[in-house]
C-alpha cells in the first residue's frame, strides 16, 4: 500500500468548498472529495498544535500521553519510568511504527518537531525532511522536498509519506504573488457590524483590539501585511477572512500538485490519501480572531477526507476523534491496534457502508484557555479553569444546528443539557484518571503551574493595556477573576 498523508495546519473545515464553504478555496481537495470519504464528526481530541499531534502520533489523550500545553511540565511526554524496555514503548506503538509493521517505509516532510520541540514526533519515522523555518516556510518549500521523494521513490511499493503545510496557520501570509483572489466574494454573513462591535468592546489575547496577540504590532503588519493587527471595522474582518482564506488556497494549489505527481508517477489509482488537520481556527468565534485558543466546536473540528482503494466514496456524519480515523486506518491494512491507544477502529462499519461513531466527545485545551469540552448531539459544552483573560462565562452551551459560530450560551435556560453534558465530562475524567501521566490531571498541573503557557505572566501588561484603552471595566473584571 502507498498512503499519501496531506496535513494542512489551522484548517477548518467549513472553509472548503467541499464542506459548503461559498469561497472557491479549494478546487483540488474539493475534486479529491469526490472519490474519497468525506467525514463531516471529526474532532481533535486535544488541541492546540503540540497536544493535537500528539495524540495523534500516539493514539492517546493528552490525560495519559501527558501533553496539554505548548510549555511547563505538560508540554512533553511523560517518561515511563523503572518499566521503560530498551525500545521505549513510543518506539514500537506509534502511528508510523505500527505502519512500519505492515511493511511500509515510514516519512514526514514537516517542521513541526523543530517548531515545538517535539521530538518524540520522529519516533517511527525511516526518514525525517525539516524544512527549517520553524512553521513559518509556505507551501512551495514544503512541496520542493516532498515532490522530489517521490519522484526518487513514489514508483516504489509501500510506503507513507506525511506532507505538513502551515499555510493558513496565523501569522497569514501567502506570498503578494497570490493577489487578492477574494476581494470581490462575500464574507460569511454571521460576523456582522454589530458582532464586531461587540467583540471591540471586549477583551482577551487576539480579541478584536488586539488580534495578533496581546497588542498590536506595527513591525508584524509590515512583514505580514494579510495578518490585521486590530478589527476596527469590517475591512479589518475582510483582511482576516481573505488572509486566510488564501493561506488555504496555497495549501489547496499545492496538494493538487502532489495528486497530480501521483498521476504522473502512474501510482493514483493505488495509493490511499488522506486529507487532514491538526485542529481548525476561530475567525472571529467567541472573539478570537485568527487564533485557536479553546476547546470548541471550531478549534476541535477538523476536516477528514480519506480516499481507500476498494471504499466507495460518500459522505460519514457520526462524531469520531482523530484518533479513532487512524486505529480505523491501521485495521483497514491488517494491523492491529495497541491495546493502550484510546483511538478506537471502526473498520467494519465503513467496509460494509456504515455510519457508526461515539455517542459524545470529550476535547482538551490547556495552552491558551485551560478547557474541557463535550461535543455530542448537535451540543457543545465548555467547562473553563482558565478564560484565557477573555472573561468566559462558566459553563457555556452552544446550539450548533441554530448558532454553529457559537454566539449564545445556553446554559442558563438548558440545565437539563448542560447536567447531561457535565455527566459525561465527569465520567470521563474518573474512568481516565487511575492511569493520567505522572498520576494526576495534567490540566489542574497546568494551573498550579501558573497556567496555560501563553498566559503566563501576561496579565500585568495586559491590565495596563486595557485601562489606556478605556476598558477599565474589563481591567478591574479581570483582576476580581484572577489576581483577588
Amino acid at each position: 500500500m502507498r498512503f499519501l498523508y496531506i496535513d494542512i495546519d489551522t484548517l477548518r473545515p467549513d472553509h472548503l468548498g467541499c464542506y459548503g464553504y461559498h469561497r472557491r478555496t479549494s478546487p483540488n481537495i474539493d475534486a479529491l472529495s469526490e472519490t474519497a470519504l468525506r467525514f463531516d464528526g471529526v474532532h481533535a481530541s486535544d488541541v492546540p498544535c503540540l497536544p493535537s499531534r500528539t495524540a495523534l502520533h500516539t493514539g492517546r489523550f493528552g490525560i495519559h500521553n501527558g501533553v496539554v500545553n505548548h510549555g511547563g511540565t505538560d508540554a512533553e511526554p511523560a517518561i515511563e519510568g523503572a518499566d521503560r524496555k530498551f525500545w521505549a514503548r513510543l518506539h514500537y506503538e506509534s502511528f508510523p511504527s505500527r505502519l512500519k509493521n505492515t511493511g511500509m517505509r515510514t516519512v514526514s516532510v514537516s517542521s513541526f518537531a523543530h517548531r515545538h520541540s517535539a521530538f518524540h514526533w520522529y519516533a517511527g519515522f525511516d526518514e525525517t525532511y525539516n524544512v527549517g523555518k520553524f512553521g513559518l516556510e509556505t507551501a512551495d518549500e514544503v512541496f520542493a522536498i516532498a515532490s522530489d521523494w517521490l519522484r526518487r521513490r513514489g514508483s516504489e511499493p509501500d510506503w507513507f509519506l506525511h506532507v505538513h503545510m502551515w499555510d493558513p496557520h496565523t501569522p497569514y501570509r501567502a506570498p503578494a504573488s497570490y493577489g487578492e483572489p477574494f476581494a470581490n466574494d462575500a464574507l460569511p454573513e454571521w460576523l456582522s457590524e454589530e458582532v464586531r462591535q461587540q467583540h471591540w468592546e471586549g477583551c482577551g489575547p487576539h480579541s478584536a483590539q488586539e488580534s495578533a496577540g496581546y497588542a498590536p504590532n506595527p513591525k508584524g503588519a509590515t512583514i505580514f501585511p494579510r495578518q490585521p493587527q486590530q478589527i476596527p471595522d469590517m475591512a479589518a474582518v475582510r483582511q482576516m477572512f481573505d488572509g486566510y482564506d488564501t493561506g488555504v488556497l496555497m495549501a489547496d494549489e499545492y496538494a493538487g500538485r502532489l495528486l497530480d505527481l501521483l498521476c504522473d508517477l502512474d501510482v493514483d489509482g493505488e495509493t490511499a490519501v488522506m486529507i487532514s488537520s491538526d485542529h481548525g481556527e476561530t475567525l472571529g468565534e467567541l472573539n478570537v480572531y485568527g487564533d485557536h485558543q479553546t476547546a470548541d466546536a471550531i478549534t476541535t473540528r477538523v476536516p477528514m477526507l480519506l480516499r481507500w482503494p476498494g471504499i466507495e466514496p460518500g459522505t460519514r456524519s457520526a462524531l469520531h476523534y482523530q484518533i479513532d480515523i487512524m486505529a480505523t486506518i491501521l485495521e483497514l491494512l491488517g494491523e492491529s491496534v495497541p491495546a493502550r491507544w484510546h483511538g478506537e477502529s471502526f473498520a467494519n462499519s465503513l467496509r460494509s457502508g456504515g455510519d457508526e461513531g461515539r455517542e459524545a466527545l470529550v476535547v482538551s485545551q490547556a495552552a491558551w484557555a485551560c478547557q474541557r469540552g463535550v461535543r455530542f448531539e448537535n451540543w457543545m459544552y465548555l467547562e473553563s479553569q482558565h478564560d484565557a483573560y477573555h472573561l468566559y462565562d462558566d459553563p457555556m452551551l452552544f446550539d450548533l444546528a441554530s448558532d454553529p459560530h457559537q454566539q449564545r450560551n445556553l446554559s442558563s435556560s438548558r440545565r437539563d443539557v448542560v447536567g447531561r453534558a457535565s455527566e459525561i465530562l465527569t465520567t470521563w475524567r474518573k474512568d481516565l484518571l487511575p492511569g493520567a501521566a505522572r498520576g494526576r490531571d495534567p490540566h489542574d498541573n497546568v494551573m498550579a503551574e501558573g497556567g496555560p503557557f501563553h498566559v503566563r505572566g501576561q496579565l500585568p501588561d495586559y491590565l495596563d493595556r486595557l485601562r489606556a484603552t478605556g476598558r477599565e471595566a474589563l481591567a478591574t473584571a479581570l483582576e476580581r477573576r484572577w489576581l483577588s
